[in-house]
């Protein structure tokens, strides 16, 4: 560790962190390939203070390891900060894990003490079960296991699935609607766990970004109404297709709002959505979702002919 150096992470930093993510892809095998303009997405987001809650080692111009810290933009009772990081496959087993997760804890009470002090701070460690030696790590640190996540794929053999319910219509994403999409999820996602309202800004970056979607990004109305009651956002990565040769329309954000709930809103978006998935020429389609979510999510999933693949862990520690 003597060796390396150690500095905070900058926008000049994004092909040096997809060749790290790339690298630790190459070992860990969770379906994850970035170009710089990827890694560049996640350097600009407005909620990570890179001065003050990032970290890098550097071997040379060899990024060895990073920690990047997300604070949310509200909170109530919860802050729950994302901790994000990892450490290239031939500087692992050195202690640069172990000092970058003390660095991050230590950047997240930074953050929680500058935006949400009256608040009680979780930091959270979002990452898949199969990598080795994470759930070592983030025990010994004093984490423990709060959820569990899956990831699902539909392989898009048919193109069917439920058609849209008597009484809605169905729209693509237009810049017109855009905050109709916005205003659905976070109406919809009040009842999610740990999920808070998503502002403009952070809309901007982690959805209508250059990975979004929008000919397979759709929005239910009811038709007596004109109210937006759900929606459904595509996002698709050039570097996943690069590395697989396989086009996977991943449905990023699905809500509905809660009075709408089991009249087939969900699944008659999901059942346009894989159609035109299918029409598009992606080779398969695929989603995360919350294993306890309360709302039935993982039924109406599985109906639409998604299986489970990759299961992801969130990691807890309460500082």
């Amino acid at each position: 560790m003597h060796d390396l150096t150690w500095r905070p992470l900058t926008r000049e930093d994004a092909q040096a962190s997809a060749d790290l993510l790339n690298a630790m892809e190459t070992v860990d095998g969770i379906g994850e390939n970035y170009t710089a303009e990827d890694t560049l997405q996640e350097l600009l987001d407005p909620y990570a203070d890179l001065e003050r809650a990032s970290l890098a080692a550097f071997d040379g111009d060899v990024m060895a390891g990073y920690m990047k810290i997300r604070f949310k933009p509200s909170a109530e009772e919860i802050h729950r900060v994302f901790l994000d990081g990892g450490v290239h496959p031939a500087y692992r087993r050195r202690g640069i894990g172990g000092a970058l997760v003390d660095a991050g804890v230590a950047a997240a009470e930074v953050m929680h003490a500058l935006h949400h002090p009256g608040s009680k701070l979780v930091v959270d460690v979002n990452r898949p079960d199969r990598i080795a030696g994470l759930a070592e790590l983030v025990l010994s640190r004093g984490f423990v296991p709060v959820r569990y996540f899956q990831r699902m794929e539909n392989s898009l053999g048919t193109s069917g699935g439920a058609a849209i319910p008597d009484g809605f219509r169905v729209e693509a994403w237009s810049e017109r609607n855009d905050e109709d999409f916005r205003a659905v999820r976070n109406e919809a996602y009040r009842d999610y766990w740990g999920a808070v309202p998503m502002p403009a800004d952070l809309w901007r970056n982690k959805i209508t970004n250059q990975t979004f979607r929008p000919e397979v990004s759709f929005l239910l109305r009811e038709e007596a109404t004109g109210a937006a009651v759900g929606m459904l956002v595509t996002m698709w990565w050039e570097a996943d297709t690069e590395a697989t040769g396989v086009r996977d329309a991943h449905f990023m954000v699905i809500g509905t709002l809660r009075e709408y709930r089991r009249r087939g809103v969900a699944g008659g978006l999901m059942g346009h959505a894989l159609r035109a998935a299918v029409d598009q020429g992606y080779d398969r389609a695929s989603l995360n979702v919350d294993s306890a979510d309360p709302s039935g999510a993982y039924g109406v999933f599985e109906k639409a002919g998604f299986t489970p693949t990759m299961r992801f862990v969130r990691w807890a520690l309460e500082a």
